[in-house]
């Protein structure tokens, strides 16, 4: 599973890096991004898209989205 860290980055960076990686993913597979706040642009986008989700808080304030790309 590929992890992209967007803590840090100014809006939309994170939206676009992660879609940018979605784009190249095969069926089945698992993206993790790091993100500073909870993506909810990200959510509507991956619901449309029929991708699933789930969200996990850190310690450090930051959340995990981790994303599966189901059948196209």
């Amino acid at each position: 599973m590929k992890i992209i860290d967007n803590r840090g980055l100014e809006p939309p960076q994170p939206m676009m890096r992660t879609l940018k990686n979605l784009d190249k993913m095969q069926s089945g597979e698992k993206l993790a991004i790091i993100n500073d706040r909870r993506p909810m642009f990200l959510y509507e986008e991956l619901d449309d898209r029929g991708y699933l989700h789930e969200t996990e808080a850190l310690e450090d304030g930051s959340f995990k989205i981790t994303i599966t790309k189901t059948g196209d």
